[in-house]
């Protein structure tokens, strides 16, 4: 941290000092912001000491904040990894991720994204117990500057919670002058039968203090310790962490489980408006800051409680798209499109400087409570049957009604899309697993893989026996040199995967039309093919995206489409030109087309 939270009190006087106007970003904003979150407090001052913990005290002053509308286009996708998911012999593993990502992917990828690599006791990594450090074992900080200089680099601040083995515990054990309240201590006897639950566990973890046991609030585990918010010195200590990411060259920052940060009594505890109120203050904070920063919200939450995230265009910058993962999933197992389509085609355009942040898998797993309402009962539980048949682990939470529900599948992407409703199919699981991945690039937003998907790696059994723990089956380690003999060998799963998802990727940075924000529009062609058109912002190219999410071929009336016939059509996979735009269209099993009237 640039400096620890009594410290950005001392200097907020002399840091900022005359301005009331930062250069574009308005002290008064800052203030106005505060007001909500902490009605009795200075907020002047306390403005300026958030601004003082962001920014060192001899650097450069705030400037204007970048056209968020500039931030990203047809050319960005993000690689989502953890440092260690590649690992050779005496060299650390931030550096072989760094040398791989320079000599595969530098051309194909624009950032990338690096799950925790603080100090941690749990958790894979969120249960940090020293934001200030790199783990020894991964590298340094320069590392990850090096990293940074080379490709757009983001990092999660992991903002609700922090380890039991956080020095701030031990100083809140004490009861130290300061750190009486980092944490939140409930009464055993408050009624939380309103709190969302994503986890069984429970709630309250009892603590010997000083004073006697207290009862502190756990969303997620009893080694994770919620902050508490309502303590302005945990602001300063989050923002001071959020200013050295962006020191070490960090420029896109990932707010971990944002959605459950306040606490309020006889409440949910979840998206609650101070909690909105936070992340608009953090998006002011950050457009003062004198390079472009990139603000994304982790909220794996029913579709529209993700969408109120982008507040008024004055929240996150991109908030991640949770629904995409279950519905491509279940589109491609059924051969069905409606699900996908109906879900498509409710979600709203994002507004300007806004984005969606699209993925099929992650180091979590594929969530299932954005499939809420868009999957029925018998489709659900259909979908983890065959998770289940392919090695895949189900976990649970209970809701406030105390029922049982399916919160996420724990399986690699490869083996989730062996299974099949017929067939027959399992021959074709590289086209089917591109034809996703075909999907995920091609819609509205900004594309980010994560890397056990870009590799085909299979489910991890071993190491959810080594650390019991689900979700390790799809957080793989590979040795470079093993890793290297699979994708040069032509014929493997790695291989064909590799090389496909590479050739799509260059493919789609160079269409216009496939900016984040150009425009969209689902298509109606039945439901075999998911179709969608695309239209550049400058209206110069249209680009229509069809997809045979079924084991057969269909064929498809061009007229279905509207092409317009006076235009020169050509599919930008394979070059070949639409001779009749009044014509037949012959899909093969899991084939996927990019029709369009430009070439870039």
């Amino acid at each position: 941290m640039l400096m620890n939270s009594t410290e950005a009190f001392k200097e907020a006087d002399g840091f900022f000092e005359s301005p009331e106007s930062l250069a574009g970003v308005s002290l008064q904003r800052i203030v106005q912001h505060l007001e909500v979150i902490y009605p009795d407090e200075d907020h002047r001052t306390l403005a300026k000491a958030l601004l003082s913990c962001l920014h060192a005290p001899s650097g450069s002053q705030p400037v204007a904040p970048c056209d968020s509308r500039k931030l990203w286009d047809q050319q960005d996708c993000f690689l989502v990894t953890y440092a260690d998911s590649l690992m050779e012999a005496d060299r650390p593993p931030i550096q072989t991720l760094h040398r791989f990502l320079k000599e595969h992917l530098q051309p194909y990828f624009s950032g990338v994204h690096v799950l925790p690599f603080f100090p941690f006791t749990s958790d894979d990594g969120f249960s940090i117990s020293d934001y200030q450090s790199v783990r020894k074992d991964l590298g340094q900080w320069e590392d990850v500057s090096a990293l940074g200089a080379d490709f757009r680099l983001m990092a999660d601040l992991v903002i609700n919670h922090c380890s039991a083995s956080h020095p701030w515990f031990d100083a809140y054990k004490r009861k130290e002058e300061g750190f009486e309240h980092y944490f939140i201590e409930v009464g055993v006897d408050e009624d939380l039968q309103q709190v969302v639950r994503p986890r069984n566990a429970p709630l309250l973890r009892p603590v010997q203090t000083s004073e006697g046991t207290r009862h502190l609030w756990c969303t997620f585990s009893h080694d994770q310790l919620d902050l508490n918010f309502k303590e302005p010195r945990v602001m300063l200590e989050m923002v001071g962490v959020l200013g050295n990411l962006l020191k070490q060259g960090v420029r896109g920052i990932r707010l971990d489980a944002i959605a459950y940060l306040w606490k309020q009594a006889k409440s949910r505890c979840i998206n609650l408006p101070q909690t909105h109120e936070v992340v608009r203050l953090l998006r002011t904070l950050i457009e003062s800051y004198p390079d472009p920063v990139v603000l994304l919200t982790e909220t794996n939450v029913p579709s529209h409680e993700n969408l109120s995230y982008f507040g008024n265009g004055n929240e996150a910058h991109v908030i991640y798209n949770f629904s995409l993962p279950p519905l491509v999933l279940h589109a491609l197992l059924s051969g069905d499109s409606r699900c996908l389509k109906t879900w498509m085609m409710s979600m709203p355009p994002a507004c300007e400087g806004t984005a969606y942040f699209n993925f099929l898998a992650s180091h979590d797993g594929i969530g299932l409570r954005p499939a809420e309402g868009l999957l029925d009962a018998q489709q659900m539980r259909r979908l983890l049957d065959q998770m289940e048949q392919m090695g895949g682990k189900v976990s649970w939470r209970t809701s406030n009604e105390g029922v049982d529900t399916p919160y996420e599948i724990n399986i690699s992407l490869i083996d989730a899309f062996k299974a099949t409703y017929a067939t027959g199919v399992d021959a074709m699981l590289v086209e089917r697993f591109l034809c996703a991945h075909a999907i995920l690039l091609a819609i509205e937003g900004i594309p980010a893989l994560y890397i056990h998907s870009l590799l085909a790696t299979g489910n991890d059994h071993e190491r959810v026996v080594a650390t019991g723990h689900p979700r390790a089956i799809n957080r793989h380690q590979w040795q470079l040199e093993e890793l290297t003999e699979r994708l040069d060998e032509p014929t493997s799963v790695q291989s064909r995967v590799f090389r496909g998802l590479l050739k799509l990727l260059s493919l789609r940075r160079r269409q216009p039309a496939f900016h984040p924000n150009a425009t969209q529009f689902t298509l109606q062609l039945g439901d075999q093919v998911f179709g969608f058109w695309r239209q550049s912002q400058r209206r110069d190219q249209s680009i229509f995206c069809l997809n045979n999410l079924s084991h057969e071929p269909v064929s498809l009336a061009l007229n279905d489409i509207n092409l317009i016939s006076t235009e020169p059509w050509h599919d930008i996979l394979t070059g070949e030109a639409i001779e009749d735009a009044s014509g037949q269209l012959e899909l093969a099993p899991y084939q996927v087309v990019w029709l369009t009237n430009q070439t870039f």
